[in-house]
């Protein structure tokens, strides 16, 4: 799968709107992508792409690493997350609608949070140990005969 690409090289510095505006325009150049929704905070931006039902699940997954690669290929998307998950689309598409219609978002940085928590799962080599103090000793394992 191809994507025209684009870079934004005219040296102006957009804001959060008009960077989910772009990457969820590269987003929908993306062949099987029927439609785009993205939320940028700082330099992280959350992409939920819309695909239809019918798309089979490992076509799901072609299409998704095909919006991550357009999307790396441009300096707005390279820190982008992206997920094909409907529900995390929906939500991104109401938090945007928000946004660009200049509504106090309460809790923003906790919606990002959720949001990319569902996306990016939760690696036990990224766990910090808890303090001792809070350490349960494993419970033993059944004598093997």
């Amino acid at each position: 799968m191809r994507s025209q690409q684009t870079h934004a090289d005219d040296g102006k510095k957009l804001d959060s709107a008009q960077a989910a505006k772009r990457l969820e325009e590269l987003a929908a150049r993306v062949e099987g992508v029927e439609k785009a929704h993205a939320v940028v905070a700082g330099t992280t931006a959350v992409v939920g792409i819309d695909v239809g039902g019918s798309v089979e699940r490992s076509k799901v997954g072609t299409i998704k690493y095909a919006v991550a690669q357009a999307l790396r290929e441009d300096p707005l998307g390279v820190n982008a997350v992206v997920t094909a998950d409907m529900d995390v689309s929906r939500r991104l598409a109401e938090l945007g609608e928000d946004i660009r219609a200049g509504r106090p978002i309460q809790g923003f940085a906790e919606e990002m949070a959720d949001l990319i928590g569902r996306v990016m799962p939760q690696l036990p080599s990224e766990v910090m140990p808890l303090p001792e103090s809070n350490v349960k000793e494993p419970a033993a394992s059944p004598a093997r005969p």
